[in-house]
């Protein structure tokens, strides 16, 4: 059971009228009192869905882009897509969306950056996640606003989410390479550490350990997340006579892209040689030769659930958190 304002005014020696406005983000307190009244509730499991929210609509929806590193969502047009579709689906509800980057190693701490960020009304966020841990969680919890997290989840985090089933995908990508080649198939796993790609990870070995192969045999190359990365690691690799598999599934399409390149140009033919499967199915994948079999996210959908999810959020007097988990299918071309 979680922890009432009025044991928190007791634990903290404060007046109730305190940390009721500490809570509710009002003047009357000093930013150290604010600071030690949500650092304690959250410590204790206050339940910040109690917080009242402005009754008054601003039609202002923001929506934060995590940037941990920027790996993953620098120059990948998954995410464009993404951006663009929560865009259409905010402006075809009446609502107008600012988007925000919020920097993990700034100068300014992320407490400060959403202080900054969120000084006008705003009815909801939506919260990139994909480069987010879950300790990354820890400032947004402050927040008295509907929060909608798209593209990670994490059990410990008490947010609506839309993610991907990654673990699906994953499985049955790699089921796939198996079925075809009749060989156990390699794996071109991130070498950045994002809670999605470690889902794949555990898509791929649990294919491997349905078809009876020994997971710990498994040839495995960590490359970078981005496609000039991909390649340059994987010639290095391939330079180095490391043992190479018959067939590889990658995280992403980028990492697919970046060893396809590096393979070609040390003489491996795709997919007589080497055959291939990606993950997320941007624009990009056609254009490759071959084109790449890849696993397809509803991406443009992912974008609509997460608008229509903190619509109801903002518009709802009763709130329990939700995770919408969208399934994948996959996209069957030539570089298998």
């Amino acid at each position: 059971m979680s922890i009432t304002a009025k044991e928190l005014a007791k634990i903290l020696n404060l007046s109730e009228a305190a940390v009721s406005m500490a809570l509710n983000d009002k003047p009357g307190v000093s930013t150290e009192t604010r600071k030690r009244v949500l650092e304690t509730a959250h410590n204790y499991a206050y339940d910040f869905t109690k917080i009242k929210k402005p009754s008054k609509s601003s039609g202002i929806i923001y929506l934060l882009i995590y940037r941990k590193h920027g790996a993953v969502i620098s120059n990948n047009s998954f995410f464009d897509v993404l951006i663009e579709s929560i865009n259409e689906n905010c402006s075809a509800n009446g609502y107008r969306l600012y988007s925000h980057h919020v920097y993990e190693y700034a100068a300014e701490s992320v407490t400060n950056q959403l202080n900054h960020i969120i000084k006008s009304e705003c009815d909801g966020v939506i919260l990139l996640g994909t480069e987010m841990y879950k300790e990354d969680f820890f400032p947004f919890v402050y927040l008295t606003l509907p929060i909608v997290v798209v593209d990670t989840y994490f059990n410990s985090v008490k947010m609506d989410c839309v993610n991907i089933n990654n673990v699906q995908g994953a499985q049955q990508a790699t089921h796939f390479l198996i079925q075809r080649r009749q060989k156990m198939p390699g794996y071109l796993h991130s070498s950045y550490s994002i809670h999605n790609f470690e889902e794949r990870a555990d898509g791929y070995y649990q294919a491997l350990r349905m078809a009876g192969f020994a997971a710990s045999k498994a040839i495995v190359h960590q490359l970078p997340p981005y496609m000039d990365g991909a390649h340059a690691e994987m010639l290095a690799i391939l330079d180095n006579n490391e043992p190479i598999a018959d067939s590889y599934f990658a995280d992403n399409d980028l990492i697919a892209a970046g060893a396809m390149k590096a393979f070609k140009e040390r003489g491996y033919r795709i997919p007589e040689d080497i055959a291939i499967v990606g993950f997320d199915n941007v624009p990009m994948c056609t254009y490759l030769e071959p084109n790449l079999t890849t696993v397809n996210v509803p991406v443009k959908y992912m974008g609509k659930m997460a608008v229509e999810r903190l619509i109801s959020v903002i518009n709802s007097k009763q709130y329990m958190p939700i995770k919408i988990e969208v399934n994948t299918n996959l996209i069957k071309r030539r570089s298998v």
